[in-house]
């Protein structure tokens, strides 16, 4: 199988370049999906190697976006904070091709050390073990086939990824390797590690529960 690195990106000129680099390996093509940014981040993806194409904003749509213009067989979706470990390409291929894989992720570190951020490392390895609930920092994967299979990305304005999930719950066993998908912590030190944590889990329970998304669209942007 071929791999496709789909990034999607909103003024992250600071950030893009490395996000690209981490994601290139041997013949694997890596797109950033640009959805409209006030900066340089289409030029820095473009001169770090990705191909670079436009989307609206909004991370679902941009993730479909990107999705669609992938020549891969494989598919993995990259948050343009996040930066992929060594080797990642072989490991995602070599999960995908074990009987009863839908999808994978890694497991998740934050680019800085504090207690705070430690402990919620270890909370969400906790829930990746107990529900198999990566979110879209952990860098998902899954066959382009499989995707069409539960309805492409969901349209909605947050949460896409959970959603994604647990359709590919459904679908089969999600592959959830040691190697670590490295993520900035900086929106967690700007309010507040719990503080953060726990918006985060309300805006999931909220979803769960049949809040609706564009309300917690705008509660999650304040």
């Amino acid at each position: 199988m071929r791999l496709s690195v789909v990034i999607p990106a909103l003024d992250e000129a600071d950030g893009i370049a490395d996000a690209v680099a981490s994601a290139r390996a041997p013949d694997v093509e890596v797109i950033v999906v640009d959805g409209g940014s006030s900066d340089d981040t289409a030029t820095r993806a473009g001169s770090a190697g990705a191909r670079v194409i436009h989307a609206p904003r909004g991370r679902a749509r941009q993730l479909d976006a990107g999705a669609r213009a992938a020549q891969g067989d494989a598919l993995l979706f990259l948050h343009a904070d996040t930066r992929l470990p060594a080797g990642y390409a072989d490991a995602a291929l070599r999960a995908l091709a074990l009987p009863g894989v839908s999808a994978g992720a890694f497991r998740l570190r934050f680019d800085q050390r504090t207690h705070g951020l430690g402990w919620i490392e270890r909370l969400a390895h906790l829930r990746v073990r107990l529900f198999s609930l990566p979110y879209g920092d952990q860098a998902l994967f899954l066959r382009r086939e499989t995707l069409a299979a539960i309805g492409g990305i969901p349209q909605v304005p947050i949460l896409e990824d959970l959603d994604m999930v647990r359709a590919l719950k459904r679908r089969g066993r999600l592959a959830l390797l040691p190697l670590e998908a490295v993520t900035s912590a900086r929106r967690y030190l700007s309010r507040g590690p719990w503080r953060t944590a726990f918006r985060h889990l309300a805006i999931a329970l909220g979803g769960s529960l049949g809040v609706d998304r564009a309300r917690l669209a705008v509660w999650a942007r304040r």
